[in-house]
């Protein structure tokens, strides 16, 4: 069983509400980013995106930019965000992984050898936000072959389309919360409660939402509607606050903990 899904019926079993934190791989080193992952576990994270940095992104906001300009500047790679997962495996992290990248990079290493090296390197799922639901045929094909989810994003504007991205979703369905790039927010989409109520309609697989969750009482909020709760530029900007922690070896611990405790707080 995918490893997505078997975290999915454990949670259910237990009436809990998958935290998914994000993490820019790279950032602010790529020999901090495993730690990270160590810590991450540790606080209780349930499955965990592992971002590729990308120097022309979409859907990204100003806190995960800056994430990817200091990633970049080590030269990180999608091979060596891949890799970085089969090091965190060798350190005993045995949560499931999900890899967000841009088309491009896959692009760039071949679609049919990318999905080869997630199988490889015990990766559940990828998503990619630039790839329309219309032009993912390919790309669904080798993710079923291989047993990777390609987990698609529905926003409030996809209306009528709604139906058709998740009916051959696979894993669970990405719910972005509002309007725009990624980011903290205090408020979200006016509908949002209708939204989710519409997805939930739409499908039978666990439904997750990300794009400006940020605090406890966010997370307890959507909780109550949601099977999974995506935290991302909130704990980028908690790695950003600690870098120069993180980057020196005699401080690293400390910057670690900072990190391990405000993730363990969102559950509220």
């Amino acid at each position: 069983m995918n490893r997505i899904d078997a975290k999915f019926a454990e949670l259910k079993a237990s009436g809990r509400t998958a935290l998914i934190p994000y993490i820019t791989m790279g950032d602010p080193n790529p020999d901090v980013s495993v730690s990270l992952l160590r810590e991450l576990e540790t606080a209780g994270a349930d499955i965990v995106e592992l971002g590729v940095p990308y120097s022309d992104p979409l859907a990204d906001g100003p806190v995960i930019q800056r994430a990817s300009e200091r990633a970049l500047k080590h030269n990180i790679t999608i091979l060596d965000c891949i890799r970085i997962a089969k090091e965190a495996r060798e350190h005993n992290v045995s949560l499931p992984f999900i890899l967000f990248t841009y088309y491009n990079p896959v692009l760039q290493v071949g679609l049919e050898r990318f999905f080869e090296l997630l199988a490889e390197h015990d990766i559940s799922g990828v998503i990619i936000p630039d790839l329309p639901f219309e032009e993912n045929g390919p790309v669904k094909a080798l993710s079923d072959r291989f047993n990777i989810h390609l987990i698609p994003l529905v926003a409030p504007t996809s209306e009528d389309r709604i139906v058709k991205i998740v009916s051959s979703a696979s894993g669970f369905i990405y719910c972005v919360s509002s309007l725009g790039v990624t980011g903290v927010r205090s408020d979200f989409f006016s509908g949002i409660d209708e939204f989710l109520a519409t997805v939930r309609r739409s499908t039978d697989l666990p439904i997750a939402i990300g794009f400006g969750i940020s605090s406890s009482e966010q997370f307890v909020h959507f909780s109550k509607s949601c099977d999974g709760v995506v935290v991302g530029s909130a704990i980028v900007r908690k790695i950003e606050e600690a870098t120069q922690l993180l980057l020196s070896e005699s401080s690293r611990s400390d910057g670690l903990v900072q990190v391990r405790e405000f993730v363990r707080q969102l559950r509220g």
